[in-house]
């Protein structure tokens, strides 16, 4: 996830914390072994109803698996802010990305409760 945790909510690395989001679909990334099953949430938030991000990739995990999650679903679980480093870190030089800089996101979802479709 590229969300910028830490400048919108002030938290420290290595919070856990509560947080939802609303379900959108599940999709596949390659890993070293094989294709992986991932989730993805849409306008995740914390506890008190702040937007966090606005969108946010988790791999499948048995908590996730186990929420029997349909889309529009609210999830809730409880995930950890860890800094990261973003940008191309290659060395080739005739690849242009974006420069490299930290970023904070949220991972290690424990806890995952389906809490049933969004109201309008």
């Amino acid at each position: 996830m590229q969300s910028r945790t830490r400048k919108v909510l002030g938290l420290n690395e290595g919070e856990r914390s509560i947080y939802t989001g609303e379900f959108i679909r599940t999709g596949i990334k390659q890993g070293f072994k094989g294709p992986i099953k991932t989730v993805l949430l849409k306008d995740v938030k914390d506890e008190n109803g702040q937007l966090v991000t606005d969108h946010l990739w988790f791999n499948m995990t048995k908590g996730f698996e186990e929420a029997n999650l349909h889309p529009g679903d609210i999830v809730e679980f409880r995930g950890k802010v860890e800094k990261y480093i973003k940008g191309y870190q290659g060395r080739r030089e005739d690849v242009f990305g974006k420069p490299i800089e930290a970023d904070y996101k949220l991972s290690r979802p424990t806890k995952v409760r389906n809490l049933g479709k969004k109201e309008a």
